[in-house]
């Protein structure tokens, strides 16, 4: 039996963004299809940050994303997902990689990710990549909508 090949990371392209969901889905990734994650903010988006939209394709399936933004202080990995097929391999923490390159590059010396309580897989993989917990932090936002 032959292994697979390795994915390969790359930014994505603006015909490659609706395959997100399909992945998130399969992810099961709490996502806001409505609303800041719709195909139309993903467009936005990636027309502002090219490099920001990453994705881990093997053959021609997306298997692995990060989106990696930066609001001008700091940078932030948000959305990271693995296809289900391709856990266990290395695949999270070389997305993480990749968006801390990406981030970097862009001059942030600070990156973070916001992580539900309730996701400790994605807590342990931070963890491993050298994150740390700030419990004295709070995070408070406002919102339009529920969907945003």
């Amino acid at each position: 039996m032959s292994e697979r090949p390795q994915p390969v990371i790359r930014s994505m392209t603006v015909e490659e963004l609706p395959l997100l969901h399909q992945l998130w889905d399969a992810a099961e990734l709490d996502y806001r299809p409505r609303g800041r994650d719709a195909l139309d903010q993903l467009q936005i988006e990636r027309a502002q940050n090219p490099n920001g939209h990453l994705g881990a394709f093997s053959d021609d399936s997306l298997v692995g994303s990060v989106i990696a933004t930066d609001d001008g202080r700091r940078g932030w990995i948000n959305r990271l997902a693995v296809h289900p097929d391709f856990r266990g391999t290395g695949m999270g923490m070389a997305l993480i990689e990749e968006a801390e390159r990406v981030l970097e590059a862009q001059g942030r010396r600070i990156i973070a990710a916001l992580i539900e309580d309730y996701n400790v897989h994605s807590q342990n993989l931070f963890q491993r990549a050298g994150y740390i917990v700030m419990p004295e932090v709070l995070y408070f936002s406002k919102r339009q909508s529920a969907d945003v």
